[in-house]
């Protein structure tokens, strides 16, 4: 069995990725990058803890403009759902197409404000392909522990910059009436293909 990685530059998603190869599963990786609202340091970072995890194929979608979309169109207490519907699209065009069988994220239940049971419900409702997070309901400390322990967390430590546009604070019980509403005010199709067009 093959799964995509939905790889960042912070802890969680290295770690999940490194539990699923510890269960025999061929796993590569997708990176969403912030260009141009960052530079390249988060992809380079994330390429290499692909290596330290033993990823050889990794996957790189230019992100920014669409992040910068949707922070104008939807209203930003979405973003992160809005956002993550995104990648989810994406990575599944990005799988089916490379013949993947799932894929994997670093998300951890109300770790954060915005990963919480009803968002995740409304990003996963953005696709049918099935979702893995091998890391759902650890502790923070556990799985730092296990990036300590794999040689990521060094790595991987420091502010996430996939929040630079996010809101201060964001919906946690999403709707998927409203998530509908939002995405209406922009073209979904159309910016997922041209993103898949311009994968490297």
């Amino acid at each position: 069995m093959k799964a995509l990685l939905l790889l960042s530059g912070g802890i969680d998603s290295p770690v999940a990725g490194y539990l699923m190869k510890k269960q025999g599963i061929e796993l590569d990786a997708i990176h969403f990058s912030n260009e141009p609202i960052t530079d390249y340091e988060p992809e380079l970072k994330s390429r290499k803890l692909a290596e330290k995890i033993g990823i050889d194929k990794f996957y790189t979608i230019p992100f920014g403009k669409t992040l910068e979309l949707i922070a104008n169109k939807c209203e930003h207490r979405y973003y992160f759902v809005i956002m993550r519907r995104f990648m989810y699209r994406i990575a599944e065009k990005i799988a089916i197409k490379y013949g993947y069988d799932f894929l994997v994220t670093g998300e951890n239940l109300g770790q954060v404000g915005s990963q919480t049971l009803h968002n995740l419900k409304a990003t996963d409702d953005a696709i049918k392909m099935k979702v893995l997070r091998p890391i759902l309901c650890n502790d923070k400390i556990d799985t730092i522990k296990i990036a300590r322990e794999i040689e990521t967390y060094e790595l991987s430590k420091g502010p996430e910059i996939c929040a630079v546009l996010g809101p201060k604070h964001p919906i946690t019980k999403a709707k998927l009436e409203k998530v509908y509403k939002e995405e209406e005010r922009i073209d979904v199709d159309k910016i997922v293909d041209e993103c898949v067009r311009n994968c490297r």
